[in-house]
């Protein structure tokens, strides 16, 4: 398999690779490569922090009094911010690659965020359960998870008074897209998600006398319908497959869709709604490595934040300042803006987060220094000025670099072939000249400058 194409995979389905792996990789056939990567990814690996306190407040004898009520507040809030740094870790350093990076994916398609911690944690368990597994069994096991029950109402959706918020997303966002269902869709289906709820402990309680057994009329199909039975009557439609084929093309693949390609994956994905084997085919065809779709993505701030800390792993001490970054970025994990999740793509980029991007690498890796210009050339405007960064941003970074892996995995790349590692794109004529005008003291230095670089956003 080709040096080129290699690189662009793990920087789709993961988040870079090292040089040495690279090297290793590059004398195997894209078979063996695309095979491992699911073989590798078949056991799942939850990803726990020690819930006991939580657990105890939330037995059979908790009380619902007012200092119980902040007790699991308090400790839910401290432990998400917890699992939003252990989430970081796991994605830095994943044993099961492939299901890892479709678990980000899964985060930003069935968008949930809840304030108890421990239906929050089950529910990012549950999407790393089935983020390589049937997508039936997956919208079913979703429809009941304790957190998607409260964030979209439908613990409150009762037979005589039903709420229609679970039964509208479950279309509109999660299966079938805007215009390919009813009105009169959405109020049968909520009928038949009623009596949907959970227990204390966060497991799925279904509600037998809030349920409403009445007939039911669903894409023109009658009968006493209940919510898995609305979920398989949306998977037989094969705009399911359409929809969710579009959405992986547009994350792994390129922003703008080739509807040719995407048929061809409906075809795959709706034959079974086996996700391994659509990303299996996705992997295996020839398009995913045309020209055109390679370094053409602009990349998430988790992947560009993961992706710096592949390349030189830097630790930070103080868990605050990882989720400060995420904020400045715009994407900060367990926390979505709404239940649409993040648009991605160009929206990443703004006037703000376009600098703090650029910058970043020189802060966390190099005490916001990047070296000077050579002597004789005028400075560039897209060097941004050292003090006003480490007064606005440096106290927030207190961080140390682990360059003696970079220098490691690195050691047998020239100085000169750092970009071909380090960028996934080529370089621009004015981001060439810009680094021209640069002195390359070390590798070390020279990678602050090519992560410095806006081509350094793209994947």
């Amino acid at each position: 398999m080709k040096t080129k194409h290699i690189q662009h995979l793990y920087w789709r389905i993961g988040f870079g690779i090292s040089p040495p792996e690279l090297k290793k990789l590059s004398k195997q056939s894209k078979k063996v490569i695309v095979d491992n990567l699911l073989n590798d990814s078949k056991k799942v690996t939850p990803l726990k922090l020690d819930t006991s306190e939580l657990d105890d407040l939330l037995s059979g004898s908790y009380e619902k009094t007012k200092e119980n009520i902040r007790k699991v507040r308090t400790m839910s809030r401290q432990k998400t911010k917890e699992l939003n740094v252990a989430w970081v870790e796991r994605l830095t350093n994943p044993k099961e690659l492939l299901r890892e990076k479709m678990t980000l994916f899964w985060a930003n398609h069935f968008v949930c965020k809840d304030n108890n911690y421990v239906y929050s944690q089950q529910f990012h368990n549950t999407l790393r359960t089935h983020a390589l597994g049937n997508f039936r069994d997956f919208v079913i096991a979703i429809s009941k998870e304790a957190a998607m029950t409260k964030y979209l109402n439908t613990k409150q959706n009762r037979k005589r008074k039903p709420n229609e918020n679970f039964a509208r997303e479950l279309m509109e966002l999660f299966t079938l897209g805007v215009g390919n269902y009813t009105e009169n869709d959405i109020k049968e289906s909520a009928r038949a998600f009623t009596g949907y709820s959970h227990n204390l402990q966060g497991r799925f309680v279904f509600r037998k006398r809030q349920h409403d057994e009445g007939i039911k009329t669903f894409f023109g199909q009658s009968g006493n319908f209940n919510g898995d039975d609305i979920i398989n009557i949306i998977l037989k439609n094969r705009q399911c497959a359409r929809f969710i084929c579009e959405k992986i093309y547009r994350y792994f693949v390129n922003d703008i869709i080739d509807k040719n390609h995407v048929n061809d994956m409906t075809d795959v994905f709706y034959a079974d709604y086996d996700i391994a084997n659509i990303i299996r085919y996705m992997m295996f065809s020839s398009w995913f490595y045309d020209e055109k779709n390679m370094g053409n993505k602009i990349k998430s701030p988790i992947e560009f934040l993961v992706g710096i800390k592949n390349v030189v792993p830097v630790n930070f001490k103080k868990q605050k300042q990882l989720l400060y970054i995420q904020k400045l970025l715009g994407q900060t994990l367990l926390n979505p803006p709404n239940v649409a999740g993040w648009k991605g793509g160009r929206n990443w980029i703004d006037s703000n987060t376009i600098i703090m991007r650029l910058k970043l690498p020189s802060l966390i890796l190099n005490n916001a220094y990047i070296s000077k210009v050579k002597e004789g050339t005028s400075s560039s405007a897209m060097e941004t000025k050292k003090q006003f960064f480490k007064k606005h941003y440096g106290k927030h970074f207190k961080t140390e670099s682990d360059w003696n892996y970079f220098n490691n995995a690195f050691k047998n790349v020239d100085i000169n072939d750092l970009k071909d590692h380090i960028l996934a794109c080529s370089i621009n004529k004015t981001a060439n000249e810009y680094l021209k005008s640069l002195s390359k003291v070390s590798k070390q230095e020279h990678c602050v400058q090519l992560m410095s670089l806006p081509e350094y956003q793209m994947c």
